[in-house]
């Protein structure tokens, strides 16, 4: 394969990380990529990953796999995808695509800015998902239809961009450049609050309500269900951002609290039908 392009057909692809994302992405790919390399530190999900021909070969020990590839995806946690950034192995091929799929991007990518240049760098986050992390409710048009944001480096060549893009195709995602500080902002407001606030309603109901929970509650609290130990990850490297989107929704809270209490109904009417509106315009 030349070093100028980069053809997704003939490509050997290893994904770290066998869960939600990183399973449904091999789904996606399988039969489109020439060998699906999967790394995993658990021998369930490896077996799983095998024995549903997820991936052509699946190991928890990376230095048999990741020289062979010609493009690794990160598909791990946040600050697992840190740590791999620190130890990916010396022999790989030259150039070696190496894109993530973190759900916040300022930390990875400057920490990518920082591997040799044998490795050709950038960052990626398709909008999708569920709360469900495991590679067993993975799916194979999970990413279809979703936005697929990438988040080049200044290093970053046409090639693996190039490659970011057909894998986007593959998988009949939406891709979409936007700068690393862009990204999380908007994860941010769209997907690091409503977990909280999710977790926030959880915590605040009475548990002897439970049998009484309608689906207004369940899919407003769904997002609570998910993994505490990877959404910290998330929270820890995107703090100052999802800080600020708290604090405007602490002071929209307020708002409707003042004029609830005030029992200003025109104004909470009024107010509410804006929210109506606005949910429309996202909706569509």
């Amino acid at each position: 394969m030349s070093q100028s392009e980069f053809k997704l057909a003939e490509s050997k692809i290893a994904i770290i990380g066998l869960g939600l994302m990183g399973g449904s992405l091999a789904l996606g790919l399988r039969g489109k990529c020439a060998a699906l390399y999967g790394i995993d530190p658990h021998p369930a999900t490896l077996e799983l990953a095998l024995s549903q021909k997820i991936v052509d070969y699946a190991e928890s020990d990376s230095a048999n796999l990741l020289p062979q590839a010609d493009l690794i995806v990160l598909a791990a946690p946040v600050p697992a995808i840190l740590g791999w950034l620190e130890k990916l192995p010396a022999q790989m091929p030259n150039p070696c695509i190496v894109m993530d799929l973190g759900s916040t991007k300022l930390r990875i990518v400057e920490a990518m800015s920082q591997l040799p240049k044998r490795f050709d760098v950038l960052g990626a986050h398709p909008i999708c998902g569920k709360e469900k992390l495991s590679l067993a409710h993975a799916e194979r048009t999970l990413y279809y239809a979703a936005p697929f944001l990438l988040t080049p480096l200044e290093r970053t060549s046409p090639r693996a961009l190039s490659a970011a893009i057909q894998i986007s195709e593959a998988l009949s995602a939406k891709a979409r450049i936007v700068s690393a500080c862009e990204h999380d902002q908007i994860l941010a407001a769209t997907s690091h609050l409503p977990f909280l606030l999710s977790s926030a309603l959880t915590l605040s109901t009475p548990e002897e309500v439970a049998p009484f929970v309608g689906p207004g509650f369940k899919s407003t609290s769904r997002l609570a269900g998910t993994s505490a130990s990877m959404m910290l990850g998330i929270l820890q490297s995107n703090r100052e951002n999802v800080l600020q989107v708290l604090h405007k929704l602490q002071g929209q809270l307020a708002e409707i609290e003042s004029l609830l209490s005030a029992g200003d109904s025109p104004k909470l009417e009024g107010l509410l039908n804006q929210a109506q509106t606005k949910h429309q315009r996202f909706a569509n």
